[in-house]
């Protein structure tokens, strides 16, 4: 990816002129949270993100998760992007989990930016 350079006033790239949207923030924890929701295929366990204002979300790993190890230790960002394998194919991304179904009508994938994860998802409209 090109280096690219923005003054403060400005949104970032990916707002700006890709046209994607905040949707959440993935924060893992070891605590466990109120209104726990366990997801068996992932191993972990997810809560915080329907009742947040500002689209926190706790995830809490079991061992042997197979969710890729630096999203079960650093926070990720996630943006809603209107077609996931365009924006795939159109950036020149490290791509560290390929697009699956997390859950009905949702596409997911996880890009890695400057050792953050960052997640793109695509709902069905």
């Amino acid at each position: 990816m090109r280096q690219y350079f923005r003054h403060d006033h400005e949104p970032p790239l990916s707002i700006e002129k890709w046209g994607w949207k905040y949707h959440h923030l993935g924060i893992p924890t070891n605590e466990e949270k109120p209104g726990e929701k366990y997801l068996p295929q992932y191993k972990f366990y997810v809560s915080g993100f329907s009742s947040s204002p500002f689209g926190i979300e706790w995830m809490r790993f079991e061992p042997g998760s197979p969710v890729h190890e630096l999203v079960q230790k650093v926070p990720h960002i996630a943006f809603e992007v209107d077609d996931l394998d365009f924006e795939l194919v159109n950036h020149d991304f490290n791509i560290i989990t390929y697009p699956g179904s997390p859950s009905e009508g949702v596409r997911a994938a996880m890009i890695e930016h400057n050792g953050t994860p960052v997640e793109l998802i695509e709902f069905k409209k």
